[in-house]
């Protein structure tokens, strides 16, 4: 009997063993399958990114073009005054790798600082060195504060606002620094320790730009022009969005939670305006690069204002605050009736095409570098925003609830007092003291004398007073009895979300000319041609005396 136990007993243990063995080698499985997926998926990644914008292939090609080159100085067998550049030959490298941009601006930016900072951490390096010579049995303590001092003073001034385009300079200058101390303070060598450094980071600098400058050029203020145009079609293209989905009714059953966060999100119109409003740090870097690139293809001017390029683009982000808001509308918990949208609904198309007609000619003429015409680019869309604004006025009595209004209304017992003057005044006095817009509403306390437009404001008040009101949830008591009060407060609500709406159009209209104020500048400054009418004499002729 002991022996099937003592069988049994192994043969158990045995298959916890193999149990264990099959869980680690299935979990290993599953850990290779996976690294296998996501190797596939960066590979994929990495091929779509060089497919979408070639010029990072480029610039990779480029930087492996200028190591090689640089490379070739380890091979370098003959010495120079007695100096060894095969030896020193990784200063050069390592210029390459820290210099070698993306543009050509930040190639120069980087190559000054490099630059200034080896010059002057050279020059103070030689002067301590002498110094700490002279002093004898104190040279380590001389060598030892001139590095606190050299790092206290680096480390303070590049924290000043003015200097952060100078911060890496600011690095490599005490690095060069400490590194020259350190190397002549071992071989005694100080002066040739600083002038093989020199020679061999200008030797990088040369080569960096030769390579980044005659192959391919990648320049920062060709990245600026374009994303200023782009800026624009993608703000157009928002705005044509919203009034479109405005109009058609589009809600969402929830806002994503993307927007709440203002995140990335896949909403086309949310994804244009958001770019633009994002796009400000993407401009105060491409600006800081640009103004240090030199005059090239269309830019072939001295100091070509750069800064009017982002000023544009600041002008542009004021009015996409406005087309936020107008998606803000959109996402809005409050909304506004169906048929109360469609009475403007001609008037808000217009404002909508016209405004983004205007951000899309304003695009094109930054892309071709063209001056406005002598008319008023603006002139069409401030007549759709008259039009709406008249609009309004005409039937401001859609988007108030007129039954709360106190004006017209007198305390009884100033009715009482005067009660002794004739009904008929107090009629005329009564309608004195309203609007419009309620004299259409309220008609019980017209006269019969004015019957036909006791007419007209029926038939008006036959059209909206039929509407639907909001919202379709509406707040119950215990007997389950909807609340008048609420229900009339959420009517009034939902009527002025769109006038709201309509406001924030209007304003978008008006910060308009914001932007082509700007544009003027731009145009000035950096001298875009003066736009050219191809058409013939007789028809200009024509045309003008038709103005005329």
């Amino acid at each position: 009997m002991e022996k099937p136990l003592l069988v049994s007993f192994k043969e158990d243990e045995y298959e916890r063993e193999s149990s264990r063995y099959m869980c680690c080698f299935s979990f290993l499985g599953q850990k290779v399958v996976k690294f296998g997926e996501d190797v596939l998926d960066f590979a994929l990644k990495a091929w779509e990114m060089g497919r979408s914008d070639p010029r990072k292939v480029i610039f990779a090609i480029k930087m492996g073009l200028a190591l090689s080159i640089v490379s070739l100085l380890i091979f370098w067998k003959k010495s120079f005054h007695d100096i060894d550049i095969g030896q020193y030959s990784i200063w050069a490298i390592l210029t390459v790798i820290v210099m070698f941009e993306f543009s050509i601006g930040g190639t120069f930016i980087k190559g000054f600082n490099r630059g200034l900072g080896t010059l002057v951490a050279g020059i103070l390096a030689f002067c301590f060195a002498k110094l700490s010579l002279l002093a004898g049995n104190l040279e380590e303590v001389i060598i030892v504060i001139s590095v606190f001092i050299v790092g206290f003073f680096a480390s303070y001034l590049k924290l000043y606002p003015t200097m952060k385009p100078y911060e890496y300079g600011f690095r490599v200058f005490v690095l060069t620094y400490c590194i020259l101390m350190v190397a002549g303070n071992r071989t005694r060598e100080y002066k040739e320790a600083v002038t093989t450094r020199l020679v061999l980071i200008a030797v990088g600098v040369a080569v960096c730009l030769f390579v980044n400058i005659c192959i391919c050029p990648i320049w920062s203020g060709e990245d600026l022009h374009n994303l200023v145009v782009k800026n624009f079609k993608e703000v157009a293209t928002s705005l044509e969005g919203c009034v479109n989905g405005y109009l058609k009714f589009v809600e969402y059953e929830r806002t994503p939670s993307k927007i709440l966060t203002h995140q990335a999100s896949d909403d086309p119109l949310y994804k244009g305006y958001r770019s633009v409003m994002e796009s400000k740090n993407q401009e105060e870097t491409l600006l800081g690069f640009a103004i240090w690139e030199p005059p090239h293809g269309r830019y072939r001017m001295l100091n070509y204002p750069w800064k009017n390029y982002v000023k544009v683009s600041s002008a542009l982000r004021h009015c996409a605050f406005m087309v936020m808001a107008l998606h803000g509308c959109l996402l809005s918990e409050i909304q506004a009736p169906a048929e109360k949208r469609l009475v403007f609904r001609t008037e808000l198309l217009r404002v909508g095409a016209e405004g983004a007609k205007v951000l899309r000619d304003l695009g094109k003429k930054i892309e071709k570098m063209e001056k406005l015409g002598p008319g008023d680019i603006l002139k069409d869309v401030h007549e759709a925003a008259e039009n709406l604004q008249k609009s309004i006025d005409h039937r401001s009595y859609i988007l108030v609830n007129s039954e709360s209004w106190e004006i017209g209304r007198r305390p009884r017992e100033q009715e009482d007092a005067e009660n002794v003057s004739d009904s008929k005044d107090s009629d005329d006095m009564n309608l004195g003291f309203k609007s419009l817009s309620e004299t259409v509403l309220d008609l019980g306390s017209v006269s019969a004398a004015w019957t036909p437009s006791a007419t007209q404001g029926a038939s008006s008040e036959c059209v909206f007073r039929n509407q639907p009101s909001w919202p379709l949830r509406l707040p119950f008591d215990g007997a389950g009895v909807s609340k008048e009060e609420n229900c009339r407060t959420y009517e009034s609500a939902s009527a002025l979300s769109l006038a709201t709406f309509a406001s924030l159009l209007i304003e978008f209209v008006a910060r308009l000319q914001n932007v082509v104020d700007s544009l003027e500048e731009l145009g000035e400054k950096a001298k875009f041609r003066e736009l050219i009418l191809n058409t013939p004499p007789t028809t200009k002729k024509s045309w003008i005396f038709c103005f005329i």
